[in-house]
């Protein structure tokens, strides 16, 4: 798992330099597809449950599972970049969140939040603590901002399959959840609307859209639990 989060974590890097006005995120998909086959990996996403690409890229107002294709970025989009990858049957996943070109603040203030309330959900990814903790320190943080948190989609157990249990809400629960210890291996992933939580999927069954055409960000990273603070695993020198 940390080889397969290694190349995923280099693949998200590689992409961030090519994101700009202009490119397609067909062009996109194809430079993670030959990256990730040139480590001797396979991209998770292709093929899974008959999804037809290596990444998930959603601009603007989707939220989640965007196809790529001929769409052309222009400055001012924002794009969710969520790529899995598969080395010797283990997987690790990541998403990321770009401007591209100049963005307002508003949108600024998006991607930079979602970002953090991921890595305020990693203060209490620890040992002995409940996963309660941790999906209600998401929706806490992003109240405080004035955004809005997707329910209807969470993040998830990660392993030999791309989805294991325990399910991660990004949402405060009613039942404390289980209890994380050492060893688990987790993919938390706050997906953050500027509107309302609402959500809806297009007619390719796949791009999940915010119901009120507000721009929305995702972030994600693959982490182990261990004895003290947890390993970000799809982070370079996690």
């Amino acid at each position: 798992m940390r080889i397969a989060s290694k190349i995923c974590a280099q693949a998200h890097e590689l992409l961030a330099r090519h994101i700009r006005p202009g490119i397609t995120t067909g062009e996109l998909d194809k430079i993670a597809h030959d990256f990730i086959l040139s480590q001797d990996a396979t991209p998770t996403f292709l093929g899974y449950r008959g999804f037809p690409a290596t990444l998930c890229t959603s601009v603007n107002d989707e939220v989640i599972h965007g196809i790529p294709g001929i769409r052309r970025l222009k400055s001012g989009d924002i794009v969710s970049i969520d790529l899995g990858v598969c080395y010797k049957k283990f997987h690790g996943d990541a998403a990321r969140t770009h401007a591209v070109g100049e963005i307002s603040s508003e949108h600024s203030c998006l991607i930079e939040t979602t970002e953090r309330a991921f890595f305020e959900a990693v203060k209490f990814a620890k040992a002995g603590l409940r996963l309660h903790d941790l999906s209600a320190a998401i929706e806490d943080f992003v109240d405080t901002k004035g955004f809005s948190v997707v329910t209807e989609w969470c993040g998830h157990g990660i392993g030999r399959q791309l989805h294991e249990d325990p399910s991660v809400p990004n949402t405060r629960q009613e039942k404390r959840g289980p209890r994380l210890c050492r060893g688990m291996t987790l993919a938390i992933e706050p997906m953050i609307n500027i509107g309302g939580s609402a959500v809806k999927t297009c007619d390719d069954t796949w791009t999940i859209v915010t119901q009120d055409g507000s721009f929305s960000a995702h972030y994600e990273n693959t982490i182990l639990i261990t004895d003290g603070e947890p390993d970000i695993l799809t982070l370079l020198g996690g």
